[in-house]
């Protein structure tokens, strides 16, 4: 018995201590979770403490707009953001609020501003995909997240973005934050809200939108550059696809109504408006600031921009440099003046889409034959006539012996005839006789701004130019000896039409005598009557001049009519070779081909 109390005793000394360790570790438990939700709401009241004045977040700055316009008042592009008037949700056909729900928050008129199974089936498929493939916002997340926060990500956002989406569902009806999240969301092309999208794609109000159209905006929500109707109809269009067959699933639209929306037009296929000439207008922007300084307000810039002349030069460098991807070509440029200098199209490559270099006024080529010109006047101005004659004959200067291109030598030959057989060795020889300082000279107040080596190679254009200030170049030929210096903008002026500036007419002044450009414009004209220029000829009055480099690797044509100066230069980014393309060929047919329609 005695045996069997003292064993008792000691169950009910341990149990007794087996409680007062549980109490312990509860008590233990209670005061983490205590101080776990102690730090939780320390933190929730942080992030509610620090979230961003809401009326500055409301009134934010953003950059101003300027919008390029061609000379026929066609916008041309539209660079910084661009908003437009407040559309309210009831001035919308139903189709498009629909599109935009049933897309990004299908669930929308029925949680609070937090959908949970929206959330909790995004993370499932981020974590079986191991990356980040879905999203589980609403839009009112979006809404929070694009009005007051920024798209920085981390979990302090992240729940102020809950705690703003939970008040402005508190504040606002489902509506209001619709017309507010159609009204402030981007969608590419620096374009923010339905009505900036409508008119930016389609070139009319949000208003107007057909089922199509709603489908390809709210499509181009998952990823507004990728689905740009600008940067790829065809993606913007199958992204369409999917959203009406979304809109089915949703009930928003019925098969019949998908069928006739695949089947309508949308303003960017019937408008005729033009999405040529950004490498016109990427220049022309640049130049603004130089004009008008920095600014808060949107603008407008009228330009010189022939749109006419610049999609038929798009068209025809396009057209055939494709034609002669046989013969290693796979690059050009076009530069077209007038008169006074205002550049009337500027094509700096095949493709902007592809490529934003512009091979016009940024890449530095050999001018190659397309120089000499600017050596033959040096003759006229120091005593030679046209009737003048030269030795085309061998010369030897260190390790440089240059040739013909034929390989032959001529012997006493004219200047005249010189100039229109594009003769290596004669135009050296007159060079060297005329003096080279005088030549680089001339060439710098004509335009050319690169720097130009004094060799006795200089003759044959073996320096690198600029294809823009070769056209500059030749239009004080043109002009008749008088400077002319490129430019693109006319007039600049607010949305209000309130005008910041205005070009004046400029005083051009005499850099040649008159006499000597119509002599030096007369042996140009027989270069394409009768020399390496025949490809170039246009019915009327036609001057210029052929260029190509060593090993084919540059191809110039450069000259003018009554009214334009035209620069073309074709070659390969690398530099490499080409096949048998000289100036003569595919340099002057697209010359050709640009300056018959340069009426």
């Amino acid at each position: 018995m005695a045996k069997t109390a003292k064993k008792k005793k000691t169950v009910r000394k341990t149990r007794k201590k087996e409680s007062k360790q549980r109490v312990a570790n509860r008590r233990i438990l209670l005061k983490f979770f205590a101080l776990l939700v102690i730090t939780l709401l320390t933190y929730l009241a942080y992030c509610y403490l620090t979230l961003p004045d809401i009326q500055k977040a409301v009134a934010r700055t953003r950059q101003p707009s300027t919008t390029i316009t061609a000379e026929n008042g066609n916008e041309v592009i539209t660079f910084g953001n661009v908003y437009s008037e407040v559309i309210m949700l009831d001035e919308l056909p139903p189709f498009v609020p629909d599109a935009v729900v049933s897309t990004e928050d299908r669930r929308f008129y029925q949680h609070f501003g937090f959908d949970i199974i929206a959330f909790t089936r995004a993370m499932a498929t981020n974590l079986i995909k191991r990356r980040y493939a879905q999203g589980g916002s609403t839009i009112t997340q979006q809404v929070a997240k694009n009005l007051f926060l920024t798209p920085q990500k981390n979990i302090k956002r992240k729940i102020q973005e809950l705690i703003l989406a939970f008040w402005l569902e508190h504040k606002f009806s489902k509506e209001q934050i619709l017309t507010l999240y159609l009204n402030r969301v981007y969608l590419g092309s620096g374009t923010y809200g339905i009505e900036a999208a409508a008119n930016k794609y389609f070139q009319k109000t949000s208003r107007d939108l057909n089922l199509k159209e709603a489908a390809i905006i709210a499509g181009m929500l998952k990823a507004p550059s990728r689905y740009n109707p600008i940067n790829s109809m065809k993606k913007a269009e199958d992204r369409a696809k999917v959203v009406l067959k979304i809109m089915v699933e949703t009930g928003a639209i019925n098969e019949e109504q998908m069928k006739n929306a695949l089947t309508m037009k949308t303003g960017a296929e019937i408008s005729d408006k033009v999405q040529g000439g950004r490498y016109f207008a990427d220049w022309a922007y640049n130049e603004v600031n130089a004009y008008i300084g920095e600014r808060d307000s949107d603008i407008y810039v009228s330009t010189t921009l022939d749109q006419d002349l610049q999609e038929r030069a798009e068209k025809v460098l396009q057209e055939t440099i494709k034609a002669n991807k046989h013969k290693n070509v796979s690059q050009g440029a076009v530069v077209i003046l007038d008169k006074t200098g205002a550049v009337k199209a500027m094509v700096g490559g095949v493709n902007y889409n592809r490529s934003q270099f512009n091979r016009a006024t940024q890449a530095l080529r050999q001018p190659g034959s397309s120089f000499k010109p600017f050596v033959y006047l040096t003759a006229l101005q120091n005593g030679f006539s046209r009737d003048s004659i030269i030795e085309d004959s061998p010369i030897s200067i260190g390790d440089w012996k240059p040739e013909n291109y034929d390989k032959k030598y001529y012997g006493p030959v004219s200047m005249d005839r010189a100039l229109a057989q594009s003769l290596n060795l004669a135009t050296i020889n007159l060079s060297e006789k005329t003096g080279r300082s005088k030549i680089i000279r001339n060439a710098k107040r004509m335009g050319i701004t690169t720097p130009i080596e004094n060799t006795p190679s200089l003759a044959l254009g073996t320096f690198e130019v600029k294809v823009l200030d070769m056209a500059v170049a030749y239009s004080s030929i043109a002009n008749g000896g008088l400077a002319t210096w490129p430019y693109t903008v006319k007039e600049i002026f607010t949305r209000d039409g309130y005008q910041l500036y205005q070009r004046e007419v400029d005083h051009q002044n005499r850099i040649i005598d008159e006499q000597i450009t119509h002599t030096l414009t007369g042996m140009l004209k027989n270069v394409i009557d009768y020399g390496t220029g025949k490809k170039a000829q246009i019915p009327g009055f036609a001057a210029g001049k052929t260029g190509t480099t060593q090993d084919y690797r540059d191809a110039w044509f450069v000259g003018f009519n009554d009214k334009y100066i035209c620069a073309v230069w074709v070659g390969n980014d690398d530099n490499s070779p080409m096949k048998g393309v000289t100036g003569g060929n595919i340099p002057a047919e697209i010359w050709r081909k640009i300056m018959i329609a340069a009426k």
